[in-house]
């Protein structure tokens, strides 16, 4: 059986829909059932509670042997290793006297970078400690989110989008739906072994102005990037209620972003992320803001 958590959030939810529609036995841990689709529910085993409950994970790894791990990212946390390493800490800890063979996580590219990265520092540390109890583990690196992009929706449809980075400075983006194929990909395979870092970077660089370009040809109306310095993302993460510690690790993940950190090494593979930031524009955003319909990211997968 597998085990996937954050079933509500939007990579979970792709994965599990991948799963389910293999016939695979499925396990979810989620606080809310009432989040699931009715159909959703009827097709899984439904654990209620929180994944960092160590009564919760403990109950849940039961009869498992695989599991899709993703921490909610939760802004108000003290700071990122509260939010990623501590935890994840009661998961770690069960794993070792548990059936599971594989996991399979959501982390972000920053492995082997010098300096303190924030948000990224926290997610290899998390890796660290789920890679030490024994267990197969692909760590899922992932490059900057295409699909944060739907926080904005409103304000792209009035006709900008913000972000604390230089307009022309060509950066990878991964698409979700990306993530969660090989997610799902490596879950119902568990034919690897050991500890591997994956990094997930999409096709290709491009910059925001880009991105601003394509978004401006693709909806019909002029859409521009504006540069926002790091102290205005810092008031605006404070203005949605964000810790003081996760505004400090947020932002030094995006200067450490800035600073080239996301750049893939020679050699990396992208045959695994193939969805360009315009199909996935074209796919997602476009028929978002079409419908008129506010879509704000869910705050339980956004390392990156």
């Amino acid at each position: 059986m597998i085990l996937l958590t954050t079933p509500t959030g939007d990579i979970g939810a792709r994965v599990l829909d991948r799963l389910l529609n293999t016939g695979a036995p499925v396990r979810v841990i989620v606080r809310d059932p009432s989040r699931l689709p009715p159909d959703v529910r009827s097709r899984v085993d439904l654990v209620r509670g929180s994944h960092s409950d160590a009564a919760t994970i403990g109950a849940a790894l039961d009869g498992v042997d695989r599991v899709f791990w993703l921490p909610p990212g939760d802004p108000t946390a003290a700071d990122a290793h509260a939010a990623y390493v501590t935890f994840s800490k009661p998961f770690a800890e069960a794993l070792p006297a548990s059936d599971v063979t594989h996991v399979v996580g959501i982390s972000a590219v920053g492995r082997g970078w010098a300096k303190p990265a924030g948000l990224a520092s926290a997610s290899v540390v998390m890796d660290d400690l789920i890679a030490a109890t024994g267990v197969a583990y692909g760590a899922l690196a992932c490059a900057s989110l295409m699909d944060n992009l739907m926080r904005q929706i409103e304000v792209i449809r009035d006709g900008a989008f913000y972000a604390p980075t230089p307009g022309d400075l060509p950066l990878p983006h991964v698409a979700k739906a990306d993530v969660a194929a090989v997610a799902a990909r490596l879950l119902l395979s568990p034919d690897w072994t050991g500890f591997e870092d994956i990094p997930l970077h999409g096709p290709q660089e491009v910059s925001f102005d880009e991105i601003a370009s394509i978004l401006s040809d693709i909806l019909g109306h002029p859409v521009a990037f504006r540069e926002m310095s790091m102290d205005a993302f810092s008031a605006m993460l404070r203005s949605i209620g964000t810790s003081e510690g996760m505004i400090r690790d947020y932002t030094l993940m995006m200067t450490e972003k800035n600073e080239g950190m996301d750049t893939p090494h020679p050699g990396t593979s992208r045959d695994d992320t193939p969805t360009s930031f315009r199909t996935w524009a074209e796919r997602e955003l476009r028929p978002a803001i079409l419908n008129h319909t506010r879509h704000l990211a869910p705050n339980d997968e956004e390392l990156s």
